[in-house]
C-alpha cells in the first residue's frame, strides 16, 4: 500500500511544478497560443496522485498490494503514464520555444498511452478477481434492505 502513496504524493509534487512550469515558461517567452503544456498538470493530478489515490482505497479495501499482478499494474501504469507525461512536455515546450516537434513525439505519446491502457486493464482482471473471491462469503449474508434504522 505504501507504493501507492508514495506514487500519490509523488505525482501531486509532479503536477503542481507542471503548472508552475508551464505559467513561468509561457510569461517568460510571451507565449499566448495552444500548448500541451496546459494539459501536463491536470494529467499529472488527475491520472497520477488521484488515481492512485483511489488505487489505495481499493488497496485497503480489497488487499490487492503483494501480488505479481498488482507489480505489473503498478509498473505498466506509472512507465505508461511517465511515457505520456514526457511526450507532452517535450510537444509542448517545443511550441512555447517555436521549434518544430518531430511527428514521432505523437508516436511516442500514443505508446505511452496503449501501455497505461495495459495497467489499467490489469488493475481491472485483478480487482475482478478480488470481487470474485469475496463473492462466496458474501453470499451467505442476508442483503440490507436499503433503510435504516434512525
Amino acid at each position: 500500500m505504501r507504493k501507492s502513496y508514495y506514487a500519490a504524493h509523488t505525482y501531486m509534487i509532479l503536477g503542481v511544478v507542471s503548472g508552475l512550469y508551464y505559467r513561468e515558461l509561457t510569461k517568460y517567452h510571451h507565449f499566448e497560443g495552444e500548448t500541451q503544456l496546459s494539459v501536463v498538470h491536470t494529467h499529472l493530478l488527475a491520472l497520477g496522485m488521484l488515481g492512485f489515490l483511489i488505487v489505495l482505497a481499493l488497496d485497503k479495501q480489497f488487499g490487492l498490494s503483494g501480488t505479481k499482478q498488482f507489480t505489473a499494474f503498478f509498473w505498466f501504469y506509472n512507465a505508461g503514464l511517465a511515457i505520456t507525461v514526457l511526450a507532452m512536455v517535450f510537444r509542448g515546450t517545443g511550441t512555447v520555444l517555436g521549434r518544430t516537434v518531430p511527428e514521432a513525439v505523437a508516436w511516442f505519446a500514443g505508446l505511452g498511452h496503449v501501455v497505461l491502457t495495459v495497467g489499467l486493464i490489469l488493475l481491472f482482471v485483478l480487482l475482478g478477481k478480488r470481487l470474485t473471491a469475496d463473492e462466496p462469503a458474501a453470499a451467505g449474508a442476508p442483503e440490507s434492505s436499503g433503510t435504516r434504522a434512525g
